[in-house]
């Protein structure tokens, strides 16, 4: 199997919650790469300041302000992109969200802001991506950012509704599949689960501090290990699809 990156250079590339963590480590592979990346998030200015650091790179990064729990800045995502830089190739829907609370107690709207993130962002996205893709005859690759909690539940306190996010995502990527499958199209669909990764939601997290210092303590992944990552199955030939890889740092006991 020969890898290569060619095919996607100069293409257009969309990455959600680009502003910190996994996403930005996906977003500048993607440049370095050659790719044209609009990153999104609510912090924009975070993704200006990195898109200012990759200037000289064969790629560009572009930053665009947007929720992904609200539809309607979703929509303008794909709409500016399509109408500024051209038809989405690739996808990675990386944002996602997780609350310090528990089901037996916690707040309604705390676990509907996951819900809405990690599951609806998600999928209107896919949904908007994919009609672009059909629409120009674009063989797409689409990228769900899962967990190993995806998988399986942990014995990890205040997760809440989390877990569950996850393993929807898991289910999503097999549904999507499937219905790639029955269409006849040519997008490939990844579910990219990765452990612990040193990001805003585990040893980063300051709104967590006694949590954060406990996974400072376990074997750890970085940002950039997730990138290679997608990387990886984006080089993959076009009759080959990796439809999940899940990544774990050596000596991860989970």
């Amino acid at each position: 199997m020969v890898l290569s990156m060619d095919r996607w250079a100069g293409k257009i590339a969309i990455v959600t919650g680009a502003s910190a963590g996994i996403g930005a480590s996906i977003a500048e592979a993607l440049v370095e790469h050659g790719l044209i990346v609009v990153g999104t998030a609510r912090r924009s200015e975070q993704i200006e300041e990195h898109a200012k650091q990759l200037s000289g790179k064969k790629g560009k990064l572009c930053a665009f302000k947007a929720d992904f729990t609200k539809e309607e800045d979703i929509l303008k995502v794909f709409e500016w992109t399509s109408k500024n830089l051209g038809p989405i190739h690739v996808l990675i829907n990386n944002a996602g969200r997780s609350l310090n609370s528990t089901l037996v107690d916690g707040k309604t709207e705390e676990w509907k802001s996951v819900l809405d993130l990690n599951i609806l962002g998600l999928c209107i996205a896919t949904r908007e991506a994919v009609r672009i893709m059909r629409e120009n005859n674009i063989n797409g690759h689409i990228f769900h950012i899962n967990s190993v909690m995806g998988h399986k539940v942990f014995n990890s306190p205040n997760t809440n509704v989390y877990p569950a996010s996850k393993h929807a995502v898991t289910a999503l990527t097999e549904t999507l599949r499937f219905e790639f499958t029955n269409l006849g199209l040519k997008i490939k669909i990844t579910s990219l689960s990765p452990g612990l990764v040193e990001s805003e939601l585990t040893t980063l997290d300051k709104t967590r501090p006694e949590r954060a210092r406990l996974l400072q303590t376990m074997p750890i992944l970085k940002g950039e290990d997730i990138a290679d990552g997608v990387i990886y199955a984006l080089s993959t030939p076009e009759h080959v699809q990796i439809h999940e890889l899940t990544i774990k740092p050596v000596g991860e006991r989970a």
